[in-house]
């Protein structure tokens, strides 16, 4: 049983605060807006995929009991409650795709006639919930077509390195990279995975490795700064990471640590691949450049709950995500393939021509 990190039924909300992990298990209620963009802002709840579903959920949940006199006002609220969600965390592009794709489907049901103000609300509802089955449907197929690819040309069983974290935790389930991870493992077809520490927010050490724990995958946790010899003194098959937002170029921008990564697998000759879902892929971003860093407390740096390791009076700086050119990654595994960087445009406007592999998990 993989673990939960969103819990939603109809009008309730819980999300796993992963700030606590893994020494403690809990959840916390998402009552409103207002809930949802604390823990994200905070990053109770993180990974692309998860804010998206978390941030959508929480408006869910905030209109579920209340009543609307005109579809007017029902979408006016809900517009102004997106635009205050995108401001929570910048980079990923996840958010905005949803929210976008939710006002448009709101501003359809005003425009119609014969849909009444408590339709309109419920129709919302409905296509929200509907983004932690797709999600998962998703995130598998990832797996399977991520597994496919490093299993090409075939090898008995395969050594991989992971950073950051991008498994259940970062999503409604099963996982990105995680998921391929995941997947090599049911195919009998994984030696090991190594996951780095994910400095300063320690994502690896506290929640990919609590997750390799908990799903009995042979692991072993190394340092950020132990990645260089890794690769050269370890056979790794593939490097796997996941992507807050893929420009249209191939340049992908992912937790800060990324692009040293792809910098040591192009010279170890080791291929590297991104693995995220179509809405990580944003059309509207040329490249890498064009992609906003958000950019985190010091605290982060020079604090370790709450206590104070580094030198009183350093500046720090603290960029949450880097820029991964096209050049250093091999290929982009999505829900409907994995393809060279250079392609991912034309296969992602193919797919919404609605010519692509259909979604199989």
């Amino acid at each position: 049983m993989t673990l939960e990190a969103i819990k939603y039924a109809k009008g309730k909300l819980q999300i796993l605060d992963q700030l606590l992990l893994p020494l403690e298990t809990h959840y916390v209620d998402i009552d409103n807006v207002e809930d949802g963009w604390k823990v994200i802002k905070s990053m109770q709840v993180r990974g692309a995929p998860g804010i998206a579903i978390v941030g959508c959920l929480s408006l869910a949940v905030e209109i579920y009991n209340k009543l609307y006199d005109t579809k007017d006002a029902l979408f006016e609220e809900i517009e102004k409650k997106f635009l205050y969600l995108i401001t929570s965390r910048p980079t990923a592009v996840n958010l905005l795709k949803e929210t976008n794709k939710f006002l448009e489907l709101a501003n359809k049901l005003k425009n119609d006639i014969t849909v009444s103000p408590g339709d309109m609300k419920n129709s919302l509802i409905e296509a929200i919930e509907k983004l932690l089955i797709k999600d998962i449907c998703d995130n598998k197929a990832i797996g399977k077509f991520g597994a496919e690819t490093v299993l090409s040309p075939p090898v008995v069983k395969c050594k991989v390195l992971t950073h950051c974290n991008t498994g259940s935790l970062a999503t409604a389930g099963y996982g990105t990279a995680l998921g391929v991870i995941r997947r090599l493992h049911e195919l009998g077809k994984l030696d090991h995975v190594y996951c780095t520490e994910t400095r300063p927010y320690m994502q690896g050490a506290r929640l990919t490795a609590y997750e390799l724990v908990y799903e009995k995958i042979p692991s072993t946790l190394v340092c950020d700064s132990a990645v260089a010899t890794l690769l050269l003194n370890t056979d790794i098959t593939a490097v796997l990471v996941g992507a807050d937002r893929v420009a249209v170029n191939g340049d992908t921008a992912n937790k800060i640590g990324t692009y040293q990564i792809a910098v040591l697998a192009k010279h170890h000759n080791i291929p590297f691949y991104v693995c995220a879902p179509i809405s990580s892929i944003d059309l509207n971003t040329k490249t890498g450049k064009d992609i906003p860093i958000e950019e985190r407390p010091a605290e982060e740096i020079t604090d370790i709950k709450n206590l104070r390791i580094a030198a009183p009076g350093i500046t720090c700086w603290n960029p949450a995500f880097d820029i991964t050119p096209a050049s250093f990654i091999t290929g982009i595994i999505t829900e409907v393939g994995c393809f060279p960087p250079e392609r991912i445009e034309q296969e992602i406007l193919h797919f919404k021509r609605g010519n692509a592999k259909k979604c199989s998990g």
